[in-house]
């Protein structure tokens, strides 16, 4: 059998999608399961097991009418048998409705819902994990969703190993800040993470913190570095992030992938949110993740203090 997805927005959004690839395995083991993602989601499947071909598309972009006929062709050609879409465009509906699968399961709430066999109702109140969950409820025998599962590879974990030991924190463990993005950008501001790494340095003075650097965190990890002595690890792929959050005691991130990644391993992690945040999945047996909201639509606007509050009481 062969399955589908079309899962548009960034590795956070393949990371929430995970379960219902896991599911969709477990339906049907003999299946080939295949995804339609952005070119810069692609990264996201180094850590799963469940895809067994990955198609790039930027659903984002202004495609002309030769780039959808050319995704046409290709869906075509694999003659899929059931295809679940997270998108609500018409775009996607028309190009599915095109391809001729004969399962097409998406949203009721999509442009066009009439050009899907089943749909199904979503609360957009619930964490987007959830959302895209209840797009099992379209399958012809519906299942219950599996947790998210990560497939770290070997190299990552040896990675992670040898910066540990480099860090001088093999032994110790550590609390593991992400600082996200620059602040500029909407993001959580240099001068709070700096009170938070004091706070911490005053408190837990043996417990070391390690600041993570991705592509999107270099500017303010360079920030941090130009006012404080700290211990930074560059991770370079999704595999790393992983690897390296295993081994902390905590983690503090802004709502992201790199959180996604925390709670899918069950590392204690502290989430920054806003209030256009969605609220966090339930913990399954023991509450592994905290979200602290900032009270408005800005993280900058989420007191240090607050945060603070919430790591020692919890």
């Amino acid at each position: 059998m062969r399955v589908l997805a079309l899962v548009p927005g960034g590795i956070s959004d393949q990371l929430q999608f995970f379960p219902t690839l896991t599911t969709l395995q477990t339906t049907y083991p003999n299946a080939d399961i295949a995804v339609v993602v952005e070119p810069s989601s692609k990264s996201a499947y180094r850590v799963s097991k469940a895809v067994s071909e990955i198609i790039p598309f930027d659903y984002r972009g202004q495609n002309s009418p030769s780039d959808w006929a050319n995704l046409l062709g290709i869906v075509r050609d694999r003659e899929f048998e059931l295809v679940l879409c997270a998108s609500d465009r018409w775009e996607e509906g028309v190009l599915l409705w095109l391809s001729g699968i004969p399962t097409r399961i998406g949203y009721s709430t999509a442009k066009a819902p009439w050009l899907y066999t089943n749909t199904v109702t979503v609360d957009p109140q619930k964490y987007p994990t959830s959302q895209y969950q209840a797009l099992l409820e379209g399958l012809p025998m519906p299942s219950a969703s599996a947790p998210i599962e990560l497939n770290v590879p070997e190299g990552d974990i040896a990675w992670a190993d040898a910066q540990r030991k480099s860090l001088g924190v093999a032994d110790s463990g550590y609390v593991l800040l992400y600082p996200g993005v620059n602040a500029q950008a909407e993001g959580y501001p240099v001068g709070n993470w700096l009170t938070i790494m004091d706070d911490f340095q005053e408190k837990q003075p043996q417990l070391p913190i390690v600041i993570l650097e991705t592509v999107d965190s270099e500017d303010m990890v360079a920030s941090l570095g130009r006012q404080r002595n700290i211990k930074s690890v560059k991770a370079t792929n999704l595999g790393q992030v992983a690897a390296i959050l295993a081994g902390a005691n905590l983690a503090i991130s802004p709502d992201s992938y790199v959180s996604q990644v925390a709670m899918a391993l069950r590392v204690f992690i502290v989430v920054l949110q806003t209030t256009l945040s969605p609220a966090l999945p339930p913990a399954d047996g023991e509450l592994r993740a905290l979200a602290v909201l900032s009270g408005t639509a800005k993280l900058a606007d989420l007191k240090p203090e607050d945060v603070l509050q919430k790591v020692w009481a919890g």
